[in-house]
């Protein structure tokens, strides 16, 4: 009597690569929260992504934990879409390089705005545990900008850096509430405080 077949490198290789629930979870609830907002309820959530209520709670304590788990994977997403990696550019084309990367986010018909603004603008709460992932991605970037600013030798690289991330916030918020792409928008204004600053070219 031979014994059962041994399951095919195609098929081991398929359950391998099968997602975890907690990815699925992730992965569906940062999408959903981001388009329908942060109050979506855990019966929707555990709908979309295919996992049982008793699943979601056996992985989290609660839906403010998915919240933040959801909204770190997405930050980290949105972050590579923008800040670009080491490279030798001058520092005037790495900051402007975030901002490029924005007005092409801004044209995709389902862009939102930041979604770390988002999320921390409806919760109201700087002590909810996404609202504190949203403050420090958003001090990542302010850190990115600094960094560069000093390379570059500028005056004030803390308040030019301060100065280029309320540029960045609010050009995304502009572009949610008038509907439409920023169209150079933010570009612009990000390159005028760096010529204020002296931020030439080739620095």
């Amino acid at each position: 009597m031979t014994g059962s077949p041994s399951p095919s490198p195609a098929s081991s290789a398929t359950v391998a690569a099968s997602p975890s629930p907690r990815d699925r979870l992730l992965a569906a609830a940062a999408p959903l929260f981001y388009r329908e907002g942060v109050h979506v309820g855990v019966e929707a959530l555990c709908r979309a992504a295919g996992v049982s209520k008793r699943s979601m709670y056996q992985l989290f304590s609660s839906k403010e934990e998915v919240l933040a788990a959801s909204l770190e994977r997405a930050a980290q997403t949105y972050w590579g879409a923008l800040v670009p990696g080491p490279d030798d550019r001058p520092a005037r084309a790495r900051i402007l390089h975030v901002f490029e990367g924005l007005e092409s986010l801004s044209r995709s018909p389902d862009y939102r705005g930041c979604p770390l603004v988002a999320t921390a603008l409806e919760l109201k709460d700087p002590r909810h545990p996404a609202s504190v992932v949203a403050r420090r991605f958003k001090d990542r970037l302010t850190d990115h900008f600094r960094e560069e600013a000093g390379r570059a030798d500028a005056p004030d690289p803390e308040q030019l850096a301060r100065q280029l991330t309320v540029a960045f916030d609010g050009s995304s918020v502009q572009a949610v509430v008038q509907g439409h792409p920023l169209d150079g928008l933010a570009l612009a204004t990000a390159t005028a405080l760096l010529d204020t600053a002296g931020m030439s070219e080739i620095r």
